[in-house]
């Protein structure tokens, strides 16, 4: 039973060894999400819950250590647009909000967002090509930072809840047209 919740790891001769520590929220959430069996709706409306109150939060618990991990990802998200380098926007992408995430100097927050990421980072492939969506991202996780920095909770919540508004209704739109139906 231990192994099977890998807890526990065979190592040979009939022994075990408690296993490499792995975080069971986080493997979870990325087995339910890998099966596809939430929409890319319901991921959205996940972040929304999460990331918007992780943004208030982060405006209350950020360090400056949190607020230069979140500059250098904007920066990266820049270089990447400038380039058109869609995976280095991406990757930039993601670690600003794991930023945010563990900003909130709340575990639980930090590992909920991480096991989303992979999910997140396939609604990001699609919508990177849309003309015009890379920078108005890039514009609004700059006023999701400087709502942070400025340490106003409930701003730093509505602009993550605009920006995440914004983005599902692209990822929408392009999946749409992919139906035919955009």
């Amino acid at each position: 039973m231990l192994e099977s919740r890998g807890l526990i790891e065979p190592v040979g001769n009939g022994s075990f060894v408690v296993a490499g520590y792995t975080n069971p929220l986080n493997s979870s959430l990325q087995l339910l999400l890998s099966l596809d069996q939430a929409s890319m709706h319901d991921i959205y409306e996940l972040r929304r819950i999460l990331e918007c109150e992780a943004a208030a939060l982060a405006a209350e618990r950020r360090t400056d250590a949190h607020l230069s991990l979140m500059g250098d990802a904007i920066g990266e998200m820049a270089e990447g647009l400038r380039t058109g380098d869609g995976e280095r926007y991406i990757d930039a992408d993601l670690a600003f909000h794991l930023a945010i995430a563990e900003a909130t100097q709340n575990g639980l927050v930090l590992h909920s967002m991480s096991a989303v990421r992979d999910v997140v980072r396939r609604a990001l492939i699609e919508i990177f090509p849309i003309p015009g969506s890379p920078q108005r991202s890039l514009d609004q996780h700059r006023t999701i930072r400087a709502a942070i920095a400025d340490g106003d909770a409930e701003r730093a919540r509505a602009e993550m809840r605009t920006h995440l508004v914004r983005v599902e209704s692209d990822v929408e739109r392009t999946l749409w047209a992919g139906d035919g139906r955009g």
